[in-house]
């Protein structure tokens, strides 16, 4: 092949992506939380307080489902790889799996606390694991997506910021309006404010993955080659040290992000006094929210390495939390949402960071092992962050029953304590945690820009 022609080939996939590319990848990701961080925040509340479902049913249901995830997100990480059409590879999942999800999205949160016991967690743990099952199908797609956009290490993460500035903006526009609107939907009947708000969230989660579909393009290609085998792209993951740390990364995140956000209304419902205040809370945290998120970039050109990153504003988010612990939004509330404000401006840092580690990762094990497969490495990275949510969600189920929790009343105590615990002192420790371990990454800009040239050198052979 000509020098020219081999340029033009680098050209193809090392380009600029289109603004409205950006604003539509963003608004998948809005989408995605309108579903996911909505069922993080107020699902288990949800079946405590409104379908009177035991705290030690919802702890195994965590557990449990996890195992459901063990083997289904690996097998659409690797169907999503092998899909084939006009419109890519990732794009098509999109289309078809949104208006799926958010039918069982709607399923979910169908209280029934007439039911019986035994009947609640049944429909509890069927629709649950079909819901994992069809936002695993969108989820999964879309995050590998990023990746075959451009191979532009500061395209990636310009990428990666709109997609984290759109999904903070809609993380706290969910807390503003949830609460509210299940009122005014529901008025005294919870359960039916509950679903009519998840009617509206399903078909947000719908409209936005459809416009993700409609303005996005794949341009990196998979290398023509033979299929290759399960074992062969185990042992090829576990080749490649980036992304081992990147997965330990996003495991640890899920723990101390799903567990606190699990915590959340809790926390303010039962140790504060008044769960209106999660609303108050959520609106101060928009502005730290974009502003964190935004500042991705810039740190980034700063230190020129992703994890190094990541492991700075996971530091900031464990120091401010445990500052935070110390604090009452009742009796001091400067302080308290002074904290409050820092810790999620670091948090949103992180949040763009760890995410734009991923496809450079991907990149990584195709010129140390020769294997590349977006969709299955990130399946594992969806996996790793889900098994966190797991165990930090059903951890603080099975605290919370096994001190005697009870819905809708004051609680003891022990209670309130592991409450408190939960929303300050423990996640800030495992943010530290975190950025101890993303300190090790070490694909940076200059090793990654050398790892670009050498795999298009190779491919115009």
């Amino acid at each position: 092949m000509s020098s020219h022609s081999a340029k033009a080939a680098q050209q193809d996939t090392n380009i600029k992506v289109p603004l409205i590319s950006k604003i539509a990848y963003g608004m998948g990701d809005v989408g995605c939380n309108f579903s996911w961080m909505f069922v993080g925040n107020f699902l288990m509340i949800f079946y405590t307080d409104v379908c009177g479902i035991s705290m030690a049913a919802v702890s195994l249901l965590m557990l449990v489902s996890r195992f459901w995830d063990a083997i289904n997100d690996p097998v659409i990480g690797s169907l999503s790889d092998h899909t084939r059409t006009r419109w890519g590879r990732y794009r098509p999942w999109l289309l078809l799996g949104a208006p799926f999800t958010a039918v069982v999205l709607v399923l979910t949160f169908w209280a029934h606390p007439t039911w019986s016991n035994g009947a609640k967690s049944l429909y509890m743990y069927v629709t649950y694991c079909v819901l994992v099952l069809g936002y695993t199908c969108v989820n999964i797609p879309y995050g590998t997506l990023c990746g075959t956009l451009t191979q532009n290490i500061e395209e990636r993460a310009k990428i990666n910021t709109s997609r984290s500035v759109c999904a903070m903006i809609a993380i706290n526009i969910i807390n503003i309006i949830t609460l509210p609107l299940i009122s005014r939907f529901g008025g005294d009947n919870a359960a039916r404010g509950y679903l009519l708000v998840t009617v509206l969230y399903g078909g947000i989660f719908t409209l936005c993955h459809w416009f993700c579909f409609a303005k996005t393009k794949e341009v990196v290609q998979p290398p023509k080659r033979e299929s290759v085998s399960l074992k062969t792209q185990f042992r090829a993951a576990a080749q490649n040290r980036p992304y081992l740390i990147a997965l330990t990364g996003q495991f640890l995140f899920g723990v101390t992000l799903y567990g606190r956000n699990a915590d959340l209304l809790y926390y303010f419902k039962y140790v504060e006094g008044n769960e209106n205040l999660f609303t108050v809370y959520s609106m101060i945290l928009i502005i730290p929210s974009i502003l964190g998120a935004a500042a991705f970039p810039f740190v980034f050109e700063k230190l020129g390495n992703k994890g190094h990153t990541a492991a700075l504003f996971s530091a900031g988010t464990g120091v401010t939390l445990i500052a935070l612990y110390f604090f009452s939004a009742v009796t001091a509330p400067v302080p308290f949402y002074a904290f409050a404000a820092l810790s999620q401006f670091f948090f949103c840092g992180f949040n763009t960071a760890i995410y734009a580690i991923v496809p450079d990762c991907v990149e990584y094990g195709e010129w140390k092992t020769g294997v590349r497969n977006d969709g299955f490495q990130y399946a594992f990275v969806s996996l790793g962050n889900k098994l966190g949510m797991a165990i930090g969600t059903s951890a603080l189920a099975g605290v919370l029953g096994a001190l005697q929790f009870a819905p809708n009343q004051a609680q003891n105590p022990a209670v309130q304590t592991a409450m408190h615990w939960a929303f300050s002192l423990i996640p800030g420790v495992l943010w530290l945690v975190t950025a101890a371990v993303l300190f090790f990454y070490r694909i940076s800009k200059r090793s990654y820009n050398r790892i670009m040239a050498e795999l298009n050198a190779k491919k115009t052979v």
